[in-house]
């Protein structure tokens, strides 16, 4: 069965870390992406990141670059976002997808519309919560 298992949320003052992780299993990673996208209550779903496993290629988006950082472990078929400096404002429902690099990365990117995304695997994680106090 392809899944993928998020955990790492919970609740952090401003400026804090956090660690969330994005486990597969029954699919390698290498050779795919993963997508990080969030969604805070009464908003519309937005990319945050994305690592391409094979050849360590990311992005981030413009709210997050400098603060947040994606890594790999392929012997635990998992990927992590390191989140540092924490606002307020990232606080929101984390979610991890996994697709072929290319498409992944355009979903990402996109400034609406991303609640339509489908993956290729078919596969988003469960969701965790990040909440970010003041």
């Amino acid at each position: 069965e392809v899944q993928l298992v998020e955990s790492g949320g919970g609740l952090v003052q401003a400026g804090g870390s956090l660690r969330l992780s994005c486990a597969a299993s029954g699919f390698p990673l290498d050779g795919y992406a993963i997508g990080r996208f969030r969604q805070a209550p009464g908003k519309e779903r937005e990319g945050v990141s994305s690592i391409s496993v094979s050849d360590g290629r990311t992005y981030y988006a413009e709210s997050v670059k400098g603060r947040f950082t994606l890594s790999s472990d392929n012997a635990k078929n998992t990927v992590y976002l390191h989140m540092n400096s924490l606002k307020p404002e990232d606080t929101a429902v984390y979610y991890c997808a996994a697709d072929l690099p290319n498409p992944l990365f355009q979903w990402v990117q996109r400034t609406a519309g991303v609640s339509h995304y489908a993956p290729r695997t078919g596969t988003w994680g469960q969701g965790t919560q990040v909440t970010v106090s003041s």
